[in-house]
């Protein structure tokens, strides 16, 4: 029951945050900020994990673990829906409202705005804004998706320490690897592809669905002043996370060890910590544990791992519009269904491979190292996938007032 409650959770988690993830495009265009402010809101999240993961990390041994878990998912369904806040508070979505700082002179305005009414422009070409009109943002109310994403990465940090560490505490040392590789991890990958199969239909979906007649519409998904339903996945994204919460309450402090149902006693854990640690031996202990080279190592290579994950993930649908003029909703599903899948595939064959040759920890040290390099190696095949450099006004040949980069 617990397996299946924290695969849940695990589902819970990846689907809200790769939902945001893909949404990132049309949370820009909403409140009309600048690609860097949505880097930040973005990492508000990692930044919400680090404030609290060492401290439930150190708790953790202390605290009723499910019901710790079950807090930090409702914390999650809570911030999930602060970040839809600012919808109902904006009112309905006006495409050119606020978009020029007041640097701009009204001539220019009324020439920009001319241009971009036409839709094949929007289609087929891409216009620079003169030095002085930058885009500024429509409304602060942004901060309310910022706060919101804060805690769900809050919320989210005792799920995986805390779950991963109770399963690893009661089940046989040779099932502990198959049971997080294949059932939690794998399921919880199912989260995010079905997060950005979601962002794909809410980015086809108008943000004021339900307010406004649709047929009076005279833009589309693929033109650049489209913005998505982006509150309407979180809600959903919200509702999911409270269900996740409800089994945690109910699961014990303890499970007898698997095959010795007689032990009802809280083990050690198998990572030499004394599950009654004490705060004067944290810091020594912790030490000790960052001087072990294989953890040190795998801690280096999650951190490069995540790294250009993460990056790729949250501006990969933008770059797919902008270089292959696809909409933003195709974008999303051409994610959800071609790389998630793979992974997931990649982490049930991880665990199966641990399972069956029953490797040890200097065996998937080695098994993950050579993944690793073939990994690298495969990426650079991209390096082969090169395009024709265009000339672009004002960057590679001289111009002089406005102009037009037709694709």
């Amino acid at each position: 029951i617990f397996l299946g409650a924290l695969a849940f959770s695990f589902f819970a988690k990846g689907f809200s945050g790769s939902y945001m993830k893909s949404m990132s495009t049309q949370i820009e265009r909403r409140f009309e900020i600048s690609s860097s402010v949505v880097g930040i809101i973005d990492g508000s999240f990692e930044i919400g994990n680090l404030m609290v993961m060492i401290l439930v990390s150190y708790l953790g041994s202390k605290v009723h673990r499910p019901k710790v878990i079950a807090a930090g998912c409702l914390i999650m369904s809570f911030g999930t829906f602060l970040s839809v806040m600012p919808h109902f508070l904006m009112g309905r979505n006006q495409i050119y409202h606020g978009y020029f700082s007041p640097h701009c002179s009204k001539g220019i305005i009324s020439f920009l705005l001319q241009i971009s009414s036409s839709e094949s422009c929007f289609q087929k070409c891409k216009y620079v804004f003169p030095t002085g009109c930058e885009k500024v943002a429509s409304s602060y109310l942004w901060i309310f998706v910022l706060m919101g994403n804060l805690l769900c990465g809050i919320g989210e940090a005792p799920i995986m320490p805390l779950g991963m560490s109770y399963v690893d505490d009661f089940s046989k040392e040779e099932n502990s690897a198959f049971y997080i590789g294949n059932k939690l991890i794998s399921c919880g990958m199912v989260g995010p592809t079905l997060g950005f199969l979601l962002g794909s239909f809410c980015a086809n979906l108008w943000v004021d669905v339900g307010m406004v007649d649709l047929e009076s519409l005279t833009i589309n998904p693929k033109d650049t002043r489209w913005v998505g339903a982006w509150w309407l996945g979180l809600v959903i994204c919200g509702a999911v996370s409270f269900l996740a919460s409800l089994p945690f309450w109910f699961l014990p402090y303890s499970l007898p060890k698997e095959g010795d149902e007689k032990n009802l006693n809280n083990p050690q854990s198998r990572f030499g910590l004394n599950t009654q640690l004490s705060f004067p031996d944290f810091l020594p202990t912790l030490k000790k544990l960052l001087g072990n080279p294989v953890f040190l190592v795998y801690l280096l290579l999650t951190i490069l791992q995540y790294n250009s994950m993460v990056g790729l993930i949250t501006f990969e649908t933008k770059f797919m519009e902008q270089q292959f003029n696809v909409s933003v909703s195709r974008a999303i599903f051409l994610i959800g269904v071609i790389l998630l899948p793979i992974t997931i595939l990649g982490m049930f064959l991880g665990g199966f491979i641990i399972k069956k040759f029953k490797l040890h920890i200097t065996g998937m040290a080695k098994f993950g190292c050579a993944t690793f390099i073939a990994a690298y190696l495969l990426n650079l095949l991209y390096f082969t996938c090169d395009c024709e450099v265009l000339q672009v006004a004002g960057l590679t040949v001289s111009y002089s007032g406005f102009f037009i980069v037709f694709s």
